[in-house]
């Protein structure tokens, strides 16, 4: 059963995949994730391409550009699924339309074959879109158009992308559920990229600190008449 809780360890999560259906035989190409403690980015991201063992629909190739080409030597799910699980195993994965994302995984999960187990065993699940459209009812809820109510810049997303949407997602989620709290930190921070069943030595980028510019009194008085005008804001709660 799909719950939605928030814990402290969040892991924000997408997946690509060959089609639409489990049922016809879809998989999964690409995941995405990551790690959120407390409401902060820790840096730590994990990213796999993975060999589908089967042909992506047009359709699909057209959403995430992805080829089958690009795929030939990537590994298997089961070659990156330890790596995978030990990531996500314990925190609480916050992803957009779950029920596809979940589902998918849980196959992938069933063809491993011995000790079947689902996404239920390792964490708990927050549906965005289910959270969106309560919170928007009527509305569109798409990521992107999410982003554009939230001021959310994704004009570098000219295709899908796992990581790149686990990122956009994760700054969606905290303006979404109570405000940025925060994506960046005042300290330098280091990125963490897991790459699955790689030789390639886990990368620490450090980040340059970023620069504060604190609002005059002008600006802080408009803001808070903005605020006013804003049936239950959670700002002013």
């Amino acid at each position: 059963m799909i719950k939605n809780n928030i814990s402290n360890r969040i892991v924000v999560l997408d997946t690509e995949t060959t089609g639409l259906s489990t049922r016809e035989g879809h998989r999964i190409i690409e995941i995405g994730c990551v790690e959120l403690i407390n409401r902060r980015l820790t840096g730590k991201r994990f990213h796999a391409y993975i060999n589908p063992e089967r042909k992506i629909d047009d359709g699909a190739i057209a959403v995430h550009g992805i080829s089958n080409e690009f795929l030939d030597d990537k590994p298997l799910f089961k070659q990156v699924s330890i790596e995978f699980i030990a990531f996500i195993e314990n925190a609480e994965l916050v992803i957009h339309n779950a029920p596809f994302d979940v589902g998918f995984i849980n196959n992938e999960f069933s063809l491993l074959g011995n000790n079947t187990k689902t996404i239920a065993d390792f964490c708990l699940v927050f549906d965005t879109l289910v959270y969106a459209r309560k919170k928007h009812p009527g509305q569109r809820n798409s990521l992107d158009a999410l982003c554009k109510r939230y001021g959310i810049d994704n004009s570098h997303r000219e295709l899908h992308g796992a990581l790149l949407d686990a990122e956009i997602l994760a700054e969606v989620f905290l303006l979404m559920t109570g405000g940025q709290s925060s994506l960046i930190d005042d300290e330098p921070a280091k990125v963490e990229l897991i790459v699955a069943n790689s030789n390639t030595p886990r990368t620490a980028i450090t980040r340059p600190a970023l620069s504060i510019v604190r609002c005059n009194e002008e600006e802080l008085s408009a803001h808070q008449l903005s605020l006013s005008a804003i049936e239950n804001c959670l700002w002013q709660l």
